[in-house]
């Protein structure tokens, strides 16, 4: 009896990438593309940035004005079409949604832009399909391997990509299994981006603007006008800091051996990508939900929405003093001292955070009643939003484990 690997096998047919693509086209050369074309607003830039899941995200930083796009047509990519990263973060790969916030984008330097047949191939499939190991092998076998990461003659080497498809039917199906997960994912993103504009909103109103205690007396302070009864202090009175741990690097891992070892460029994706198994007399556990900050080169805070793990050096942990203090509270009373610091330190060539910099922050203390009656409010946000949370990544797990299942036919649809 055959299997449904067998089976699978038997219908597909291997063939040149290149078979399938209406047009392919690099972004614009450097000179054609500098810093003092770029506007506010106008014509979107795609760039790596917005190359890390599956879709082209909207997030964009960059633009120029519609005659300069116009200029550089060959390089304007639009809905359904796919964007591969050139150099820099090889293996980037990923199609412009329908429901995309713009038509049409211009892609950077650094990418390159193609156009399926879609009588032949379902786009979203593709993707998932470059994804997998063995997709990502393909694209990056071509990379260079030293210097800068970059892809050799990327159009030639991407368009001779031997490829194996199964019927368009087949693909939509497989597509439309993994998408429902991601749309989900989405959605969870997007309550959850909700949920703290809800959370900083409300921390504006009490904190900053005094919106509930705008009837009572106000007092002169280095700070401004303050409430009555309010004071000007460090952020001892309600926040412990501690610092991470200098691991042993020769300990690290990505085979899951020991906790996730979060680093400042974890703060961002809340997916550390190594693990340690050395447990230290300091040692700082994370949990989800932590307010963690970066001590090089980005002191942002941010709430970490991760697995637990342990806290690397130059990362460090805010701590409310007390259990009835929201996160919400610390992230966003210290949100401000932060920004500043990194601003006056910006233009070194690698900025620090010390002990000594965070000693030195002078912030407005409200009462302690207040702070906690603030805290039962954000406190219900902050669930839902770890809730969520938690939900995605385990949504994010089903996905990757079913993709290679669902791509090689060993999980039939």
């Amino acid at each position: 009896m055959k299997n449904s690997m067998d089976e699978w096998k038997e219908y597909k047919t291997e063939e040149k990438l290149g078979n399938y693509i209406l047009d392919i086209a690099a972004g614009p050369f450097g000179s054609n593309l500098k810093v003092d074309c770029f506007v506010s607003q106008g014509f979107p830039i795609i760039d790596g940035a917005n190359l890390k899941g599956f879709k082209v995200t909207d997030n964009v930083t960059k633009f120029v004005t519609e005659n300069k796009a116009r200029s550089l047509y060959r390089s304007i990519a639009k809905r359904n079409d796919v964007v591969v990263t050139i150099s820099g973060n090889v293996g980037q790969i990923a199609y412009i949604p329908q429901n995309s916030t713009y038509e049409e984008y211009l892609v950077s330097q650094r990418q390159f832009r193609v156009t399926f047949d879609t009588t032949k191939v379902f786009v979203p499939y593709l993707i998932y399909y470059f994804h997998t190991k063995e997709g990502q092998h393909k694209i990056l076998s071509f990379a260079n391997q030293t210097g800068v990461p970059a892809l050799a003659q990327p159009l030639k080497n991407f368009k001779n990509i031997n490829i194996s498809l199964p019927s368009l039917p087949e693909q939509t199906k497989i597509a439309s299994i993994l998408s429902s997960l991601d749309d989900k994912i989405e959605l969870n993103r997007r309550i959850n981006r909700n949920l703290e504009e809800q959370a900083q909103a409300l921390f504006k109103s009490w904190f900053v603007d005094f919106e509930p205690f705008k009837d009572g007396e106000f007092v002169d302070s280095e700070l401004g006008m303050i409430p009555k009864g309010w004071r000007v202090g460090d952020i001892y009175q309600y926040v412990d800091v501690i610092y991470g741990a200098p691991y042993k690097s020769s300990l690290f891992n990505d085979k899951g051996k020991g906790l996730p070892l979060i680093r400042i460029r974890d703060l961002k994706t809340f997916s550390p990508q190594f693990y340690t198994p050395e447990v230290m007399s300091q040692t700082e556990y994370v949990e989800m939900g932590d307010v963690i900050a970066g001590m090089d080169a980005e002191f942002i805070p941010c709430l970490w929405l991760g697995k637990k793990g342990v806290l690397n050096q130059r990362c460090c942990k805010f701590v409310p003093k007390y259990d009835d203090i929201s996160n919400y509270f610390v992230l966003y009373w210290l949100r401000p001292e932060l920004e500043f610091v990194q601003s006056y330190k910006t233009g070194t060539t690698v900025s620090h955070l010390g002990k000594s910099d965070i000693d030195r922050f002078v912030v407005v203390i409200p009462p302690i009643e207040e702070v906690i009656r603030f805290s039962v409010i954000a406190d219900a946000m902050l669930k839902e939003k770890l809730k969520l949370a938690k939900e995605t990544i385990e949504l994010s797990l089903l996905r990757d484990t079913l993709l290679p299942r669902l791509m090689s036919g060993a999980l039939k649809v």
